[in-house]
C-alpha cells in the first residue's frame, strides 16, 4: 500500500495511510477502540426491556401501558445502542478533486459526503465549549455556504489526532487554489 503512520489514544486509534502510487490519495482514519463492556451492557439492558414487555403483553392479565409501549421502546433502544454505533470515520483527500468524508457504522452502513476542492475556502480547528465539557472539532469553511461543515460528525477525537488531518487539508486546499494562507491560528 503506502506509508502508514498511527497514533493511539484511550478511546481512538489514528491511522494515516498515504498511497504513493499514481493516485496521490491521502487517507486519514480515526477508529473507535472497542470497549466490550459498555455496548454489551447496553444491548443486555435493551434485550431485558424487550423481554419484560413481551412477557407483560402475552400474560393472562390485561396488557398494561408498559407492555404496549415496552416492545417498540426495547426495539428502539436496541437499534440505537447496538446497531447505530460508529466504528470509524475517515477523511480521504484527493488533491485535485476534493475531499471525501466517510462514517462507518458497526452495522455495515457507510455514509459518504464529497466536497469538491474548489468549494473549500479553509479548514478550521475550533474549540467547542458546552456547560459540561470542552472538545476540539475540525470543520470546513465552504464557499457559498452559511454554516461550517463538520469533518467528523460522530467522533470527538483529541486535538493530537486532528492536527495532522488539518495540516493535510490545508496543504491540499492550498494546492488546489482554495486558500491563500493556512496558519497556526486556523
Amino acid at each position: 500500500m503506502g506509508d502508514k503512520q498511527s497514533g493511539v489514544h484511550a478511546k481512538y486509534d489514528y491511522i494515516h495511510d498515504q498511497e504513493s502510487s499514481p493516485s496521490p490519495l491521502d487517507a486519514h482514519h480515526v477508529e473507535v477502540r472497542r470497549s466490550g463492556a459498555k455496548p454489551v451492557a447496553a444491548c443486555f439492558f435493551a434485550a431485558l426491556v424487550s423481554a419484560y414487555a413481551f412477557f407483560a403483553f402475552y400474560s393472562k392479565e390485561k396488557p398494561n401501558i408498559l407492555a404496549v409501549w415496552g416492545i417498540p421502546l426495547g426495539a428502539l433502544l436496541m437499534m440505537k445502542l447496538c446497531w447505530r454505533t460508529v466504528k470509524k470515520e475517515s477523511v480521504l483527500i484527493m488533491p485535485t478533486f476534493g475531499v471525501q468524508l466517510e462514517t462507518h457504522y458497526r452495522s455495515g452502513r457507510i455514509i459518504r459526503r464529497f466536497v469538491p476542492m474548489g468549494k473549500i475556502l479553509k479548514p478550521v480547528l475550533q474549540e467547542c465549549v458546552t456547560p459540561v465539557t470542552c472538545y476540539w472539532c475540525l470543520s470546513l469553511l465552504l464557499r457559498d455556504e452559511e454554516q461550517l461543515m463538520l469533518v467528523f460528525k460522530e467522533i470527538r477525537s483529541p486535538l493530537k489526532m486532528l492536527i495532522p488531518i488539518w495540516k493535510a487539508l490545508c496543504a491540499a486546499a492550498d494546492e488546489g487554489g482554495g486558500l491563500e494562507e493556512c496558519g497556526p491560528d486556523g
